[in-house]
């Protein structure tokens, strides 16, 4: 008798425990379960509320264009209550289609849900279009045979390179030109960049001034005082003194540029003497600090462009 007495507790014992998940009754499971699906619901009433806060603004917004529209339209109804000439008349019902084709463009946009930087993408899409003399109504057919025609990748034009090492020397640290190197300018150089206006359609010639990283051996420069006169031809090129290689590379494009503008094959080109002294080496890097006598880096590039 006393053995079946406690056999009993043991067995109710076990039947509690199998209740328990990670220390909790079903019950107190249950409540915890209820309380994370009420968190969820609750974050995505929240966010439900805020996507409803933006439709209501974009709809306020659009509702004051609208208004905006049927004022000018009231104001159009009552002009033509009054008596019209044809002008007016023609004139009115262009804008009577445009109000119209406007206020059903609006009520589109709000079935659509559209926002303003739907409208501003637009807006840019119809300038690109406007600039490019494409109406609206042909985009897609233009866009298509675009797609369809044999495009090819963009040609730039030829940088001509003029350096010290192909036989193109100034005069040592000045601007002046040495006859040889001036005659090239006057003659298969001009030809060739004229060639290149005319076959790329651009008309300005930079002229860019290059220097290798010795230094100028003179403490004090007049290209700001002098190179002006240079340039309007008042002033020799020799008289123009740098003082460093920025001073040096633009007394040299200046020099370049002299000779270029004078020429007859190049009349009505804007040429632009520039300088970019020792900073970039040939092949358009930035020098690391590289000194030295480099025939290569002395020289002159010419580029040609369409004016911006």
């Amino acid at each position: 008798m006393v053995t079946k007495a406690e056999t009993s507790p043991r067995l109710e014992h076990k039947g509690y425990n199998r209740g328990l998940i990670l220390g909790l009754t079903m019950a107190e499971s249950m409540l915890l379960l209820v309380f994370c699906l009420l968190l969820v619901a609750a974050a995505m009433i929240t966010a439900e509320r805020k996507h409803r806060l933006d439709a209501e603004q974009r709809l306020v917004r659009l509702e004051q264009q609208n208004q905006k529209l049927s004022a000018q339209l009231v104001e159009a109804q009552a002009k033509l209550g009054g008596p019209l000439t044809p002008a007016d008349r023609a004139k009115f019902e262009s804008e009577w289609r445009e109000l119209v084709s406007a206020r059903q463009i609006i009520d589109g946009l709000k079935m659509n849900d559209a926002s303003p930087t739907d409208l501003e993408k637009l807006a840019a899409v119809s300038k690109v279009l406007a600039n490019n003399n494409v109406p609206l109504d042909q985009a897609a057919r233009k866009l298509e045979e675009m797609l369809k025609g044999d495009i090819q990748p963009h040609e730039w034009p030829p940088i001509i390179n003029l350096s010290e090492a192909g036989g193109y020397y100034f005069t040592s640290g000045s601007a002046a030109l040495t006859p040889a190197f001036e005659g090239k300018l006057e003659t298969s150089i001009a030809e060739q960049i004229s060639n290149n206006l005319e076959r790329y359609k651009v008309d300005v010639v930079e002229v860019i001034g290059h220097t290798d990283e010795q230094r100028v051996a003179r403490s004090t420069s007049n290209l700001d005082d002098a190179s002006i006169g240079v340039i309007d031809g008042r002033l020799p090129v020799d008289a123009l003194q740098p003082a460093d290689n920025a001073g040096l590379g633009l007394a040299r494009a200046i020099a370049v540029a002299n000779v270029l503008k004078a020429n007859p094959k190049l009349k009505g080109v804007t040429v632009l003497p520039m300088s970019a002294a020792q900073l970039v080496v040939p092949g358009d890097k930035l020098t690391a600090g590289q000194a030295g006598d480099v025939q290569e880096r002395r020289r002159i590039e010419i580029r040609i462009r369409r004016r911006a």
